[in-house]
């Protein structure tokens, strides 16, 4: 069950009053207009009666599909996540994160670290944990890589994201990154998603290979009743029949989380297609279709990428990409997180 409340402290402590009198125990989860409180265990007809008719008590919400935390019947607005450094995920602006699929050394990592800053992305992404389908592949440079990171971020002031894949890392990752990604292969691994939630870091949440959109959902809840509001969706394609593609990226279920759901969505057209070519058509779509923001993989010699290199944008082609999105967002009265960024500075060029 979930009670939305107006959030002010009298309508609170009646409601604890009222569920610790029925033996229930409950999560706060505060937002800036109402507070949603999440309440376990079976309550009976005569306790929803009662909490329905709490003066400050907007709605009480008792029907399996509607206990989500994260539903826009729940909360109106889009969830905004601030990522650190001025930048802000699910706002009015489109954000762009791009990096190396791999971090592989601190010489590489800087050219194209300035080469998606400067071409407009406002989020470095780059993977340290890599998980590889044969275990022979390249892993990641581990906790080497986790520094390299680091210093980027020193040196740069631009927020980092990488992925986490195991609890174990949690912390390590969370004090190197602003953001911790929690990848495809491990969107059901619920003591993983647990424990990025407690580390109060926001969490990049990548729809599983072949996830429905209420199980893609029903993962982000594990994160949210963690007490973390600060949930990123990415949407990265589903395995289907379709071989010409490596995923068939679902630009449907972008417009369905959006609709549903308050969080923001980001869409990777980098690892759904596994093809360059294809990566500027759908990052375009994936911004009239909706989404937030973008997760790209780029690299400054791709042809020897220890990583994914044939997704990978070059410098040449992640300027195309960015000159393209520029008037579709503006079409759509979005600008660029980096574009704002630059005006707030008083830098117009």
């Amino acid at each position: 069950m979930l009670v939305i409340t107006n959030a002010r402290p009298s309508v609170l402590a009646g409601i604890d009053r009222i569920l610790v009198e029925n033996g229930l125990t409950h999560t706060r989860h505060p937002g800036p207009d109402r507070c949603v409180i999440a309440v376990d265990g079976h309550a009976g007809a005569a306790t929803i009666t009662r909490l329905a008719a709490t003066p400050g008590v907007i709605d009480v919400l008792t029907a399996p599909g509607d206990q989500w935390l994260s539903a826009r019947r729940v909360r109106p607005s889009t969830t905004r996540v601030d990522v650190g450094f001025g930048v802000e995920v699910g706002g009015d602006a489109f954000v762009v994160a791009a990096g190396p699929c791999a971090v592989e050394s601190q010489a590489v990592l800087n050219d194209i670290t300035s080469v998606v800053a400067l071409g407009g992305a406002s989020i470095l992404r780059g993977g340290a944990f890599k998980p590889r389908s044969h275990p022979a592949s390249f892993q990641g440079l581990g906790a080497e890589g986790l520094a390299l990171l680091a210093r980027q971020r020193e040196v740069t002031a631009i927020p980092v994201v990488t992925e986490v894949l195991d609890p174990r890392h949690v912390a390590a990752v969370a004090e190197s990154a602003d953001i911790l990604q929690i990848g495809a292969r491990n969107m059901h691994n619920f003591e993983l998603l647990k424990e990025a939630g407690r580390s109060g870091r926001p969490v990049l949440l990548k729809r599983g290979l072949a996830a429905t959109v209420d199980e893609w959902f029903g993962a982000a809840e594990y994160v949210l009743r963690t007490g973390n509001p600060h949930v990123i969706l990415c949407e990265r394609g589903v395995r289907t029949f379709e071989p010409a593609t490596r995923f068939t990226l679902d630009l449907g279920a972008v417009a369905v989380a959006k609709r549903r759901g308050h969080l923001p969505v980001l869409v990777d057209p980098s690892h759904a297609t596994g093809r360059r070519e294809l990566v500027r058509p759908l990052a375009l779509a994936a911004a009239a279709a909706g989404a937030d923001g973008l997760l790209l993989d780029v690299h400054t010699a791709p042809e020897t990428a220890r990583c994914d290199g044939a997704q990978a944008l070059t410098a040449a082609d992640f300027d195309r990409l960015m000159a393209d999105l520029r008037p579709v967002l503006r079409a759509l009265g979005r600008p660029l997180v980096s574009d704002t960024r630059v005006l707030a500075e008083g830098n117009p060029s």
